[in-house]
């Protein structure tokens, strides 16, 4: 249909126009929620054929493909934009100097929800923390919807009627959109440098996340994160989280005399690090904004306490792949910004600096404007050797080099992961070699090479069963 065609249809049907913006599969389900509520409903998409295209509700027959349609912009009653569509798009601005609406299917979904939000963001960690509250909730016994920036369209969780919960993973493309959400308790767990092509500066991308805390009810802050407090009123019920002794009525770690930490509520130790299956200090503070948005939406704490306890954690987070010819391998494929990176080197290297261990690191792909020199004081603490891949990594070693990084590091320019693996080969073949671990954690978006982190993780995996085949 060309645009003077919609145009025309347009003055047939009337006013109240929806113009769903993006055909994935949050765009798909904004549209069959809108048709469903008897709205006027037409979409536009880059793509000349959008994948989703035939799994459109039949009524919906102004469907403008291959450029995002201006002209149907202009005479939408509201623009349901999807997260991947920038508001800076040429089409959107010139919607949005017209006073047209531009929301999210956050949005829409916050407006229809009845039942309360737990909503969770952080440049790091969110689908970790999502899914271990959501299992938490599930294991006491709450029907539980769990969706949003994971897995399952925000939308789509309102077709279970009997839901008491729901459990909301969100990224600041979803937030920039979105006014007063009205979470029952709200969280950003951790801030560092991600999507700076996308919001322009450090200030637009705080911005974003923190509109998360609109209207929230209550809130987790981590107290080692100034930027993740939000600018509400202190009278608002809180919890923090922190790598230290908390205060009481707060969640931290305790360390014992023997060395033991726990994660403590106040003064009471809860659990013993070594009794979780998820390993590293990230994953110890990823477990305590867990329970502490647990307990303020209401759930018991021995029930979180099993479920904390069984938690393996996510694929291509940290995950533990095998071990190779006494060397660990682990894939934090999902590591994509700097922040993420930082915390996986910290995390797994004081697990192997006990035993004089160090990291080999793989780094690399699209750089998305990050500063990477702020890598550079973990790696000379935590890291012998860094493999560079993807299409940015001859600015990243620029980066880490200008940064101060100490000459005991060791670094090698691979291109693809098989080069890495060759190179892995040669470096740990040396007697004098330290490595005791091998992390993919690239700090970069995935799709110079593939078509996103699962892919490169997945591959990453691969590589090292096939490692472990020839050594056997």
């Amino acid at each position: 249909m060309t645009a003077s065609t919609a145009a025309t249809t347009l003055l047939h049907k009337g006013s109240g126009l929806q113009v769903v913006v993006g055909l994935g599969q949050s765009g798909l389900s904004v549209a069959h929620y809108l048709a469903e509520q008897g709205y006027q409903v037409a979409i536009t998409d880059n793509q000349e054929n959008p994948a989703l295209a035939d799994k459109l509700p039949a009524t919906i027959d102004i469907r403008q493909f291959g450029a995002i349609d201006a002209e149907l912009l202009q005479q939408a009653a509201r623009i349901i934009i999807s997260p991947g569509i920038s508001l800076d798009n040429a089409a959107i601005a010139a919607a949005r100097a017209a006073n047209i609406p531009v929301v999210s299917d956050i949005q829409l979904f916050c407006e229809a929800c009845t039942v309360p939000i737990i909503a969770i963001t952080g440049s790091n960690a969110k689908s970790t923390v999502t899914t271990l509250v959501g299992q938490m909730a599930a294991d006491a016994g709450i029907n539980v919807g769990v969706g949003g920036n994971i897995g399952v369209p925000a939308l789509s969780l309102l077709s279970n009627d009997k839901m008491e919960l729901v459990v909301l993973e969100l990224s600041s493309f979803q937030l920039e959109t979105v006014t007063n959400l009205g979470a029952q308790v709200a969280t950003v767990l951790n801030m560092s440098p991600d999507h700076l092509d996308r919001h322009g500066d450090m200030l637009g991308y705080h911005q974003a996340k923190h509109r998360i805390f609109q209207g929230a009810k209550s809130v987790v802050i981590n107290r080692e994160d100034a930027l993740t407090r939000p600018l509400v009123s202190d009278s608002l019920p809180r919890l923090s989280t922190g790598i230290h002794a908390p205060n009481k009525g707060h969640y931290g770690l305790i360390t014992d005399a023997a060395g033991q930490t726990y994660l403590a509520r106040g003064t009471e130790h809860l659990i013993s690090a070594d009794k979780l299956k998820i390993k590293g200090r990230h994953n110890l503070l990823n477990a305590q904004a867990a329970l502490a948005l647990g307990e303020l939406a209401g759930l018991p704490l021995e029930s979180m306490l099993n479920t904390l306890q069984q938690f393996a954690g996510l694929e291509h987070r940290c995950q533990y792949v095998a071990t190779v010819a006494g060397i660990d391998y682990f894939n934090d494929s999902k590591g994509t910004n700097i922040g993420s990176t930082m915390a996986a080197v910290e995390g797994l290297g004081a697990v192997y600096a006990p035993k004089d261990g160090k990291l080999l690191l793989i780094l690399g792909g699209q750089g998305k404007g990050q500063q990477f020199g702020e890598l550079s004081p973990f790696i000379n603490q935590y890291v012998s050797q860094v493999l560079f891949i993807g299409e940015d990594s001859q600015q990243i070693e620029q980066h880490l080099r200008a940064a101060g990084l100490s000459d005991e590091v060791s670094l090698h320019q691979c291109q693809t992961l098989e080069g890495a693996f060759a190179m892995i080969e040669q470096v740990t073949a040396s007697s004098l070699s330290q490595v005791q671990a091998v992390l993919l954690s690239p700090a970069c978006a995935s799709f110079d090479q593939f078509n996103g982190f699962v892919a490169r993780g997945e591959h990453f995996s691969q590589l090292v069963k096939q490692l472990d085949a020839v050594s056997q």
